[in-house]
């Protein structure tokens, strides 16, 4: 069986080979114009697993699309997460939902996430996109089956990539012990990886001779040979007694010719001349109304933006980032500050960087590039997070300058007790890297969007926390912890381009807050403040003051430029660059001399929002004194997909929803101000009788 009416029982429709060839064939189609439409995402992995996703969906696996929690259905978990497109597609055809709609993929809204989500689209089992975790959940939905006396099939997909992460292991090792026969691994072994040939990054075969030694049955084909395909899947389903794994050798980008075998299109979309020689390729130029999809998206992304706009704080002026023709403002991704600090401190023999396969994304490859001297110095650790961490605190142990990166969420979270136990504990001489903080990753959704990390760093003793504001700040950061600090440290930096709001002369002393003060609108932006170290800086009896981190740094510039156009207030803006150690002192003073305290973070809120009100709470200056708190940040929720700076709208963490926040405080100021000052006068007039 396969589609199949779950209360009649009967087969809603048999697909022959040729029909799921063409199948096949039209998905990878679809899946071009879906990821041209969003402008990002994931064409050679999703092109390489299309046969299996057609054979799987449309025939093998026993599910109705009319009942989707239908208790007698086959499982199918993707655990390579980022092939989402394949997933959605292999739905669409098979019943799920509208074909059509899978062109608003990426989407704010869209239930087309980036990573699958199974909250959003139903047909989808599992929330997945943190790379090795879907086989662990395989084995739970097998075990829950056992359990439940039932016989359906669980099926998960993985890439070959992925086997570099060790929770694949514990998995394989747990659904071989209890020889869950319910359960089918794939793996579409396409052998590349974002960092090039999986054989080069780090090499995991042989795997037939790995997964057979955990008890497993494992079947090797074409994974293009739609006859191997559907044989090899059935021959799976009647496997008793041991757990089956499938390699399926494939191609990555197969179908269109200048993608095949291509690393570069791992994360790679097409542009629309590349789109249409792509569907030429595929002999789908006339079976695809591309127009009438792209116009779909189009739509859907216009009445996106309108719902954004509604809901942003309204000003006499559109303040947004260059939008006037002053203040105008260069923008450059922060990730690039950490490369060329890299890149010029390399030479330092005791430095040693570890790659965790996104190496030219968050420029941690800025260190060897150009440089074959370095190049023994250059690990390669694959998708191993956890191991990476550990091995980092080894080489520390011995002298060396480990600095490890990757997206944020997995810098510090994947690996949170390797940092407490193996680096932190020990206090070793580690240098992480949370690259893609925030929101930047955009589209990717919320698997990959780091919104928890500072709660987790800052909370972990001997750690130092560094977030920078802009990409010349980060290169300053970088310069500074690499080779100076002593001891464990986080270094956290957006992916998306920002404000460029710092120079070579601006100050960057670690554990120092800055003051930045609104001089004069002008042509540009960076010259309209100025900034002076806290430590240096005199009173100026401002209104209120906006304290900050990271990317929200300009967004709280912005803020003090809005609420001086708009309200005539003067404000003090720190930015808050070292977290831990955290400066005291810059934020007691501001707290006492402005009375008003707006914190500003990326991130969920309480990393900089909760520290700031505890020092509050707890200085004695404050005594008896009034003030008024604020927290801008994101508010308890995950993450979703969409572009960077709707993100920044949608999670209200902009320069207009500071300054919203920012009015209504001092609005409540001039008010207690105001029954203050009428009780003093009642009170003094009733002396008076």
């Amino acid at each position: 069986m396969a589609l199949t009416n779950s209360t009649s029982g009967k087969v809603i429709r048999d697909y022959s080979i040729e029909h799921l060839k063409d199948a096949a064939n039209l998905m990878r189609g679809y899946d071009l114009v879906a990821l041209h439409a969003a402008g990002s995402g994931h064409a050679g992995g999703t092109l390489s697993i299309m046969d299996i996703t057609a054979a799987l969906y449309l025939k093998i696996a026993n599910h109705d699309p009319q009942n989707p929690n239908w208790v007698g259905r086959d499982r199918i978990i993707w655990s390579t997460g980022h092939k989402a497109p394949s997933l959605y597609l292999g739905l669409a055809f098979a019943g799920f939902c509208p074909v059509d709609d899978v062109v608003t993929l990426r989407k704010l809204r869209s239930p087309y996430q980036g990573h699958p989500h199974w909250l959003k689209l139903p047909g989808v089992e599992a929330s997945t996109g943190s790379l090795g975790q879907g086989l662990s959940i395989a084995v739970g939905l097998a075990l829950a089956a056992r359990l439940d006396d039932k016989n359906h099939k669980i099926f998960c997909i993985m890439g070959d990539g992925e086997q570099q992460e060790g929770q694949v292991w514990e998995a394989a090792m747990e659904a071989g012990h209890y020889k869950l026969d319910n359960l089918i691994g794939i793996i579409d072994c396409n052998r590349l990886q974002i960092d090039g040939w999986v054989k080069d990054v780090m090499d995991v075969e042989p795997l037939a001779a790995k997964y057979g030694s955990f008890g497993w049955d494992v079947l090797r084909i074409d994974g293009h040979d739609m006859n191997q395909v559907v044989d090899v899947l059935e021959q799976a389903k009647a496997v008793k007694g041991r757990p089956v794994v499938i390699l399926a050798d494939t191609v990555k980008g197969k179908g269109v010719t200048f993608m095949e075998d291509q690393a570069g299109w791992h994360g790679k979309t097409p542009n629309y001349e590349e789109l249409t020689r792509g569907l030429q390729e595929l002999g789908l130029s006339e079976q695809i109304p591309v127009q009438a999809l792209l116009d779909k998206a189009k739509n859907y992304q216009a009445e996106v933006e309108r719902k954004l706009e509604a809901k942003m704080p309204k000003f006499t002026r559109n303040y947004w980032w260059n939008a006037g023709d002053t203040m105008k403002v260069k923008m450059e991704p922060t990730r690039k500050g950490f490369g060329q600090s890299l890149a010029e401190n390399g030479g330092d023999e005791r430095v040693v960087c570890l790659g965790l396969d996104i190496s030219g994304s968050i420029t941690i490859s800025d260190f060897y590039a150009g440089k074959p001297e370095r190049k023994e110095r250059w690990i390669s650790m694959g998708i191993a997070e956890q191991s990476a961490t550990s091995a980092a605190a080894g080489l520390a142990r011995e002298g060396k300058l480990p600095v490890l990166g990757t997206y944020a969420t997995f810098a510090a979270a994947r690996n949170l007790d390797q940092i407490r136990t193996s680096v932190c504990y020990g206090n070793f001489n580690v240098m992480i890297a949370g690259a893609h903080g925030g929101v930047s990753v955009g589209p990717d959704g919320a698997t990959h969007q780091a919104l928890e990390d500072l709660f987790a760093m800052q909370g972990l003793p001997n750690m130092s926390v560094v977030v920078p504001c802009d990409m010349v700040e980060t290169r300053k950061a970088t310069n500074y912890l690499l080779l100076q600090h002593k001891g464990p440290k986080y270094i956290r930096f957006a992916r998306e381009a920002t404000p460029i709001v710092t120079d070579e002369k601006t100050p960057f002393v670690f554990g120092q807050a800055n003051v930045i003060r609104l001089r004069r609108e002008g042509s540009g932006f960076l010259e309209a403040f100025e900034t002076v170290l806290a430590s240096s800086y005199k009173n100026e009896d401002e209104h209120l003051s906006i304290i900050a981190c990271g990317p929200m740094v300009p967004e709280a510039m912005r803020a003090a430029y809005i609420l001086k156009k708009e309200f005539g207030y003067e404000t003090r803006v720190l930015n808050l660059h070292t977290l831990k150690p955290i400066d005291a002192d810059a934020i007691v003073r501001a707290a006492q001399e402005t009375g008003v305290v707006v914190t500003a973070e990326e991130h969920q809120i309480g990393a900089l929002a909760w520290r700031v009100s505890n020092l509050l709470t707890e200085s004695p200056q404050l005594y008896g004194l009034p003030v008024i708190t604020g927290a801008i940040g994101v508010k308890d929720r995950f993450g979703d997909s969409g572009a960077p700076w709707e993100l920044i709208k949608e999670f209200e963490v902009s320069a207009e929803h500071i300054a919203h926040k920012a009015a209504e405080l001092m609005a409540f100021k001039k008010k207690w101000s105001e029954e203050k000052r009428e009780e003093r006068e009642h009170l003094f007039y009733a002396g008076m009788r």
